[in-house]
């Protein structure tokens, strides 16, 4: 539902952005007692799945807000994910053995993760103020003013953008976002399948025409990513069975019975030259962006979420020096940086284009199929436990 809440005249932190990273940064802070307002300028929040990936370290630290068990409980468990070549399995990678008490992947769409974080946020006590556009945004020595399209002014401690690839923040903010984009479009759809797999695994299949993803959801669904060179601005029922009959199984061929919701989309690799400019800051897709493959984007975005929380909470409430929120870049933006090169590779793998190369890529593969450290390195990076062991080792 739409509320259209009157802003107030000063608050401590203004979070610029509403989606998944935006209501994690804003309960975690209204529930430590920080005063917050979290504005967004659409009218509603989203209505459809886009991401729909929940890594391990997700779920861990979400554990802090108290929303992991409602998620887990309206998700798909999905406990191993395969690279294959049609019918052939190249790979496999299980996460059953994780060393966390979420050994697995969780698909669960964004629009859910969505409704679940803002009933948190509303049983804290927090609200979003929709629909507020920031037209400009300065900051001094002492905070930051933030004028609202409508002409509403606020006065802050602090601003974070969590407003996605085209952040208004980070433009304000004069912060470089360095990266390029990849020449072909993606496919992205939700799709209700008549076919014989399990629905225990997320598959990524590779074909000389590119590369498909087929990921179960709640209700019977599957989520559909896909490379294409121009992808249709809606794609259509016949448009993804054609992806899935020249990508997919050969001997129990998958048929679309039914489209859900579909879209196209230009994928980036991109990363913020900092986090963090005076009193402004930056998390989530404003912050990096990058391919869709090992789902990773929102889970870095809220990961970044939590940490930034903990930083703003303890300058604001215990008087700690505000050179810690240097630390939030330090600890954060690295993370990123190893995200984007290994969703880059990943891609770059999954996506060649040379005949004789994906020959030679494929049996590289299942040769690695063989080794279980690379299960385990493959597990780990995926579900963005090794770079959390990185940080406690440090």
């Amino acid at each position: 539902m739409t509320q259209h809440l009157e802003l107030p005249e000063t608050t401590d932190v203004l979070i610029v952005g509403a989606g998944p990273v935006g209501l994690t940064l804003a309960t975690a802070l209204v529930a430590k007692g920080v005063e917050v307002v979290l504005v967004d300028k659409a009218a509603e929040g989203a209505n459809t799945s886009r991401a729909a990936v929940v890594h391990a370290r997700t779920l861990e630290v979400l554990e802090t807000i108290q929303v992991s068990e409602e998620l887990v409980k309206r998700g798909v468990i999905v406990p191993r994910f395969t690279v294959r070549d049609r019918d052939r399995s190249l790979l496999t990678v299980g996460f059953d053995e994780l060393p966390t008490k979420y050994p697995y992947t969780l698909m669960v769409p964004q629009d859910i993760t969505e409704e679940v974080l803002l009933e948190r946020l509303h049983a804290q006590g927090g609200q979003v103020h929709r629909p507020y556009e920031v037209a400009s945004l300065e900051q001094d020595d002492t905070g930051t003013t933030a004028t609202m399209t409508t002409g509403k002014v606020i006065r802050t401690k602090y601003t974070v953008g969590a407003d996605g690839m085209h952040s208004t923040v980070r433009e304000h903010a004069g912060i470089g976002f360095s990266g390029d984009t990849y020449a072909q479009s993606f496919v992205l759809a939700d799709v209700r399948l008549d076919w014989e797999h399990q629905d225990d695994e997320v598959m990524l299949f590779f074909a000389p025409e590119g590369l498909v993803v087929v990921a179960p959801l709640p209700g019977g669904r599957h989520r559909i990513v896909a490379t294409i060179d121009e992808a249709p601005e809606h794609p259509s029922r016949e448009d993804v069975q054609a992806l899935l009959d020249t990508r997919g199984p050969k001997a129990h061929p998958a048929r679309v019975t039914d489209i859900v919701w579909s879209s196209r989309f230009r994928v980036h690799h991109r990363l913020a030259d900092h986090y963090r400019s005076g009193r402004l800051f930056l998390a989530g897709d404003a912050a990096h962006v990058h391919s869709p493959a090992g789902g990773q984007g929102m889970n870095t975005g809220i990961q970044d979420a939590l940490v930034l929380a903990g930083r703003l909470s303890a300058v604001l409430l215990e008087g700690v020096a505000e050179s810690t929120l240097d630390e939030y870049e330090a600890e954060r933006r690295p993370v990123a940086e190893e995200v984007v090169a290994f969703t880059h590779r990943m891609t770059r793998v999954a996506t060649l284009g040379n005949a004789p190369l994906r020959v030679i890529r494929n049996a590289v593969l299942r040769v690695l199929d063989w080794v279980p450290a690379v299960h385990r390195t493959m597990a780990m990076n995926l579900s963005e436990l090794t770079t959390d062991l990185e940080r406690r080792a440090k």
